[in-house]
């Protein structure tokens, strides 16, 4: 298998492992079959790579197999935020769009990481018309690959408010969890996107809350209904980060 590092990965403090450690925790509950889950939002920048990547690899330091790939064919900024680096020493390499496009096989894509336990599928190059490459039958049969080789398969998608990419992806997936930007996202959006979803017939999973300020978020119901395991939201400084790390 071909080797990848992650060369830009910020280390998190007490308060982000926690918050990741609870996350994955919380996963197990879902049940053994749900092993490919997509990550999207309602908007851009809401931290869901942030989120993918950090996700990633809490599972993999706990000792569970993880495979991550980078779906979001449109705007992806995994590669250059995170500091992918090839064997050839280079920054971009074959990936999924390469792949779905028939130009490698599926072996050709898959990287083991720097991180024991976790593997990656890039995004690739960018393509004209990235719905066509998610509709073909080998984006499903790649997930399902991955899936006998890992526990987990994290998928980032794009967005579900801004491009219909990730309701076609998410039909290919067992669950979905849904970054949201604490106080930036509103209650009938959030509606919006959760129909859209469900009606792909992914359930849901619960949604992760980024920016969130604690002073005046404890006692609030906001997001209740929709938070199936509970509220694991993040200080701003994690959510800085991420905010940063993919502008989106």
């Amino acid at each position: 298998m071909k080797q990848l590092k992650i060369t830009k990965f910020p280390a998190l403090d007490y308060a982000g492992n926690e918050a990741f450690n609870t996350l994955s925790t919380n996963l197990s509950f879902a049940g053994a079959s749900v092993k490919k889950i997509m990550i999207t939002s309602c908007h851009a920048a809401e931290g869901k790579s942030y989120l993918s990547m950090n996700l990633m690899r809490t599972l993999a330091q706990r000792g569970i197999k993880v495979a991550l790939v980078d779906a979001d064919l449109r705007r992806s900024m995994v590669n250059s935020d995170y500091g992918l680096k090839y064997e050839d020493g280079r920054s971009d390499g074959k990936g999924l769009s390469h792949f779905l496009a028939g130009m490698v096989g599926m072996d050709e894509v898959i990287y083991q990481t720097d991180i024991p336990n976790a593997i990656m599928v890039p995004v690739g190059r960018d393509v004209p018309n990235p719905l066509a490459l998610l509709t073909n039958s080998h984006f499903a049969e790649l997930l399902d690959m991955l899936a006998r080789m890992a526990d987990y398969v994290i998928v980032d998608a794009p967005p579900v408010g801004v491009v219909i990419d990730a309701a076609e992806i998410a039909k290919a997936c067992d669950g979905t969890l849904i970054a949201v930007n604490y106080n930036d996202v509103s209650r009938q959006e959030l509606l919006d996107v959760k129909q859209q979803i469900e009606q792909t017939g992914c359930p849901i999973l619960g949604t992760v809350l980024n920016q969130v300020d604690y002073d005046n978020y404890m006692g609030r119901k906001y997001y209740k209904s929709y938070s199936k395991y509970g509220k694991y939201g993040y200080y701003k400084k994690y959510y800085k980060r991420s905010h940063e790390a993919e502008k989106k």
